[in-house]
């Protein structure tokens, strides 16, 4: 595999002419490379990872507010929880929870749940959540769609430990499709896609392989990008949380307090001048 593809940490948007379908194709690589380079996940986490992450690239192309989009996997055995988020930007951060007592080889993707969180910054905050079986994102983002949403969708997810990569397909509700059966002959030409292709091919290279022979419109890509939303303010409101005592006894053990971001392993310090000021109504004067 070469790294030459134009569209790598880009989503393309496409649909086809006279018909209610749509589609959507992400690839990732610098995006999701940067997750790994902050985190040492076995390799069955880190392609898990990668997949959640093409997915949740895929579904935040769908905001059309400023807000963000989570998708969490929460699992019973070793490894208890995948998460993926992103915002209206395609700005994407992600981390894993499993076992580090367990052999990296008998870590297992067991059936569990797929929470799918929608948070505008201004708005009611929306969940869903399905079932999911043996790790499998696709199929459990698949069954949410036709259960929850009654959207006819589907997906397909790689991801090789360098590069990660999702397809999507969408039925929209209309009254107006002259193609009745588009979206079996869809469908079924995009279940013939192959990994190495999906993670090599250029979007316009992908969908020529599948959709010769329809009208397919595309759209102006956007862009991914990894970015986490930690910040030292953030991380002060959730010391606050914990009240003034508590951070005062925890300063006279250690003199600092120090937090680290799980996402991105960034360490904020906060020394005694910092934790006075997260309390101001101490100091009215």
């Amino acid at each position: 595999m070469t790294s030459a593809n134009p569209n790598i940490d880009q989503r393309q948007r496409f649909s086809f002419d006279n018909t209610d379908i749509r589609g959507e194709i992400a690839l990732l690589e610098n995006s999701y490379q940067a997750v790994l380079e902050r985190h040492d996940y076995p390799a069955l986490i880190a392609n898990a990872i990668g997949e959640l992450m093409a997915a949740t690239a895929l579904l935040s192309s769908n905001l059309k507010f400023a807000g963000r989009i989570t998708l969490q996997v929460r699992l019973p055995g070793n490894v208890s929880l995948l998460q993926a988020e992103s915002n209206e930007q395609g700005e994407l951060r992600a981390i894993a929870r499993y076992d580090d007592q367990a052999n990296r080889r008998e870590l297992a993707l067991d059936d569990g749940q797929l929470a799918i969180t929608i948070e505008p910054e201004n708005g009611q905050r929306y969940q869903g959540i399905t079932a999911i079986q043996g790790g499998d994102i696709a199929q459990a983002l698949t069954d949410y769609f036709e259960q929850s949403e009654q959207l006819g969708s589907r997906f397909w997810l790689f991801c090789n430990g360098q590069r990660a990569a999702g397809f999507m397909l969408q039925k929209l509700p209309s009254s107006d499709n002259n193609d009745p059966d588009a979206w079996d002959r869809l469908t079924h030409l995009a279940s013939t896609i192959k990994a190495d292709e999906l993670l090599s091919l250029s979007h316009r290279d992908m969908l020529h392989r599948l959709y010769h022979e329809e009208l397919v419109r595309t759209y102006p890509h956007s862009a991914l990008s990894f970015h986490c939303t930690c910040s030292k303010d953030r991380t002060g409101n959730a010391l606050h949380q914990l009240g003034y005592d508590e951070l005062n006894d925890m300063l006279n053990e250690t003199g600092s307090i120090s937090i680290t971001c799980e996402f991105c392993q960034q360490e904020y310090r906060f020394l005694r001048d910092d934790v006075e000021a997260l309390f101001p109504e101490r100091h009215p004067h």
